[in-house]
């Protein structure tokens, strides 16, 4: 594959100088860059794995020196923590409405509501995507892995009330999972992204008892 060109990045060292004016382009660059190198890392990840990935390949794919790349991430951790900051803002949003809300089948419905359409709104990208399924070992040794757990657990613990049964708690769980997988499954399920967005939405109301109603997004 040939070699990404770093937009607006020096490929011996990237720093940043200049008058406070222009600030904007120069934070819209680095932006970008970030997102580049992202994007890099997951394609190298996706095909020989994660431990088999050094920064050095990275920048070698990219085209710059190792320098270029070490500037905005560290480590490895560093790019595949970048990857949860949406992810993690989404369910500390939904975190936050439901702690607002009073526990029953409207907050409930409302929680799954918000994250459907949060997951609908972000997407995500075929190379994440296809990482975050091959390397769920990885992911529980990332800083990262844990702190999504810990939201998920949170989220749970809002959906199923106070005093649950281990069903409820389970049945939580699974809706959460029905969400999760009918947004980011392709090649698994028939149907267009949208038909399986609506089943799994349909699947996940039902499961935590919140299927008839309507609530507000």
């Amino acid at each position: 594959m040939p070699a990404v060109k770093l937009v607006g990045v020096r490929e011996d060292v990237v720093t940043s100088t200049g008058p406070a004016a222009g600030g904007e382009r120069k934070d819209e660059r680095r932006t970008d860059t970030r997102q580049q190198i992202r994007a890099v890392a997951m394609e190298l990840f996706a095909e020989q794995g994660y431990d088999r990935t050094s920064l050095r390949e990275i920048a070698e794919r990219l085209g710059v020196t190792k320098a270029a790349v070490y500037y905005h991430f560290r480590t490895k951790e560093e790019i595949v923590a970048s990857l949860f900051d949406d992810q993690l803002r989404v369910l500390d949003e939904l975190i936050e409405w439901g702690r607002s809300q009073p526990p029953g089948p409207a907050r409930s419905r409302g929680l799954i509501e918000r994250y459907c359409a949060r997951l609908a709104e972000a997407g995500i990208d075929p190379h994440v995507l296809r990482f975050l399924q091959e390397n769920q070992t990885v992911l529980k040794g990332l800083a990262p892995g844990g702190e999504m757990r810990q939201r998920v657990a949170v989220l749970v613990d809002l959906l199923a009330g106070p005093e649950p049964s281990l069903e409820t708690l389970l049945k939580m769980r699974l809706a959460l999972v029905a969400v999760n997988f009918g947004n980011f499954a392709k090649d698994e399920l028939p149907g267009t992204p949208e038909e399986r967005r609506a089943v799994a939405r349909a699947i996940a109301l039902e499961l935590v008892g919140a299927d008839d109603g309507e609530a507000s997004v």
